[in-house]
């Protein structure tokens, strides 16, 4: 059977597709902090994780998943290997009991502290092979995103 579409059609949405364009940059970005950050055993998305509870108060579950923009269970997935390492723990909210709050460890916090530089480094080299200033597509993306 043919195809019923033009490969010209294929091309134009191959160029122009912004979600192809973003998922592409996505991995590859991926890849590169997952192996800036793999001497210290952690991934570019651990990473996030653990960065995402260094806050005073420890953030519950639900606001833990809002702020990194995934459901509950996928980040129970994702707080599993960081709990057995020893970088994050899930405790009861003295407020509710019914609520679990997520806490980064002292471990988790010194090899957080670790991570910085490297992901500096890497974000500098990143930024270096961006056209334009990253803040501006940096707030291009956040206006999609809350336009979605």
């Amino acid at each position: 059977m043919k195809p019923t579409l033009p490969v010209e059609t294929t091309l134009e949405v191959y160029n122009r597709c912004l979600c192809f364009s973003v998922h592409k940059a996505a991995r590859a970005l991926a890849r590169r902090f997952d192996a800036a950050l793999a001497p210290l055993g952690i991934s570019h998305g651990q990473y996030s994780l653990m960065m995402s509870l260094n806050r005073p108060d420890p953030p519950r579950l639900g606001e833990a998943a809002a702020f990194l923009v995934m459901d509950r269970t996928t980040l129970t997935a994702n707080l599993k290997p960081l709990e057995r390492m020893g970088y994050v723990e899930t405790v009861p909210d003295k407020d509710d009991k019914r609520s679990r709050r997520l806490l980064l460890t002292d471990a988790g916090r010194q090899v957080l502290a670790a991570a910085v530089p490297i992901w500096r480094a890497t974000h500098d080299e990143v930024d270096g092979f961006l056209s334009g200033p990253p803040s501006a597509l940096r707030a291009n993306l956040m206006e999609v995103a809350e336009a979605a």
